[in-house]
């Protein structure tokens, strides 16, 4: 995780997404149901300039996640960290953080997921 401030300031811990995928929405209003308020959820195509110090390409290819201190991770990690915010599912980021095993294994699993995505949504029938 790195840390970046964001030119405006989000009262909230911030998910970005791709607004544009049919399966990063389904993904998210998923995730908005676990967390209720206690996230705020936009898509990059809305906040990618509020976000200078993340490159375009880093939010084509990964959910970001922007901590309420402006610390942001990506991928596996950022999913982990908003659905920490989801007390049932806060024992995913315990696990990512203490064994390199299960987050290497996250990491590969959203790679391939976030590559697929696009068939994924297809075969899931997301619109």
């Amino acid at each position: 995780m790195e840390s970046m401030q964001a030119a405006s300031e989000h009262p909230k811990p911030l998910l970005i997404y791709d607004g544009d995928c049919s399966f990063c929405r389904y993904c998210v209003d998923y995730g908005r149901c676990l967390t209720k308020d206690a996230l705020a959820y936009r898509p990059y195509q809305e906040v990618a300039s509020q976000f200078p110090q993340i490159e375009m390409e880093r939010f084509r290819a990964a959910a970001q996640f922007v901590d309420a201190d402006g610390k942001v991770s990506s991928g596996a990690e950022a999913v982990f960290r908003a659905l920490s915010y989801a007390p049932r599912w806060r024992w995913l980021l315990w696990l990512y953080i203490r064994f390199r095993l299960f987050a290497s294994i996250a990491e590969m699993t959203y790679r391939w997921v976030a590559r697929h995505r696009n068939h994924l949504s297809r075969l899931l029938r997301l619109r």
